[in-house]
């Protein structure tokens, strides 16, 4: 039978990380289009749950301290996030705004799984919010519990972006009908270039 006081962390990480990457974010939205089209999901997924299990590994083993020391890397990072997300918003605005038969190519063409990882890596460690959250808002909160409760606290953190990420690419097909119309695309790119050029703002914000 499990203890009550190993379950306590797991619930408490489980719940802080559930917290943190169930929001409208530039990954999300990729993994939810990616999800609405049916095309690479799996690895998609996967990629997006192992790169916050290596992160928040990282976060828990001490490597939060030396980034939040290193305000050279998260600068590089922010610059290199906002011009990907400031690009990706106008290539989703064009889809939103492009002629009946640029929608259709763009909504039902194949991305290629090399473009597909390369962009979702993109999303993933090309922003600072992404290592402020896992690696030292996690990391520094696992310090709370003693011993090897704090990796207690990390696995639950970690079960959440699994369970998060496989739940939205794989529960995006639900809403597949809804889709089938051309606005309900064009609704959705709109969207998602608010959403990356927001974000990109924001991380404007924290270089100028």
């Amino acid at each position: 039978m499990v203890s009550l006081d190993l379950l306590t962390p797991i619930a408490t990480g489980f719940l802080l990380g559930a917290s943190l990457i169930i929001a409208i974010g530039a990954q999300n939205a990729f993994v939810l289009r990616l999800g609405l089209m049916r095309q690479h999901v799996f690895p998609i997924v996967l990629i997006c749950s192992l790169s916050d299990a290596l992160l928040m590994v990282a976060g828990i083993a001490g490597m939060g301290a030396l980034v939040k020391q290193s305000p050279v890397v998260l600068q590089i990072v922010t610059w290199g996030g906002f011009l990907f997300l400031a690009i990706y918003g106008l290539m989703a605005m064009q889809r939103a705004f492009g002629n009946e038969e640029k929608l259709k190519s763009k909504r039902g063409g194949e991305i290629s799984l090399k473009k597909a990882i390369l962009s979702v890596l993109a999303f993933t460690y090309l922003n600072p919010h992404c290592y402020l959250d896992t690696v030292l808002l996690v990391g520094s909160l696992s310090a709370q519990w003693p011993g090897e409760q704090k990796w207690l606290f990390g696995f639950g953190a970690i079960t959440s972006s699994f369970v998060w990420f496989f739940s939205l690419g794989y529960g995006a097909r639900l809403l597949s009908p809804l889709f089938e119309k051309a606005i309900a695309w064009r609704i959705l790119d709109f969207v998602i270039a608010l959403v990356m050029w927001l974000i990109a703002a924001s991380l404007l914000q924290t270089v100028l």
